[in-house]
């Protein structure tokens, strides 16, 4: 993975760069590729902790359950704002334990729950439990479980 980020990143930066300037002059064409270097040096350095995914193809079935939640969410928060009734929703504040420990599973699963409409990461407390603020909480046990089985448990696959 790390020989493909020192392909790959070099490349699209140059590439990049010659198209924002839009020139293909010996100039631009070495400036680039002395700037895209050096670039990817630096993003190198500022991430000292790399993440070593395994199993990936368990990502295409999370991948298309995160899309059809987060579609179901944006109709549902639609409904609820289009359509307001003071009984029909309820917010509020749950804590899920969550056992995952590796720091990019818990990103990757805060971006999830952020990207889902009607839910927002809040805090990730010292003892792994999760903070979660919830637009229309009917069941607590629900969205525990959903978050749990749906979301933390592909991950730790991918990322532990």
């Amino acid at each position: 993975m790390r020989r493909f980020y020192f392909v790959f990143l070099p490349a699209f930066l140059f590439v990049l760069w010659l198209v924002l300037n839009q020139s293909l002059s010996v100039g631009q064409i070495a400036l680039g590729i002395a700037l895209a270097l050096w670039f990817t040096w630096a993003a190198s350095r500022l991430r000292p902790l790399h993440a070593r995914p395994h199993r990936l193809w368990k990502a295409v079935p999370l991948f298309l359950h995160v899309t059809a939640d987060i579609i179901r969410s944006n109709i549902a928060v639609g409904k609820l704002i289009l359509n307001p009734r003071p009984n029909d929703f309820s917010p509020g504040f749950i804590m899920i334990p969550l056992t995952m420990r590796d720091p990019h599973g818990l990103a990757m699963l805060a971006c999830i729950v952020t990207y889902t409409p009607g839910t927002v990461w809040v805090n990730l407390t010292d003892d792994h439990h999760l903070k979660l603020h919830v637009l229309d909480l009917q069941n607590e046990a629900d969205w525990i479980r959903l978050v749990q089985e749906r979301y933390e448990r592909p991950l730790m696959e991918i990322f532990e």
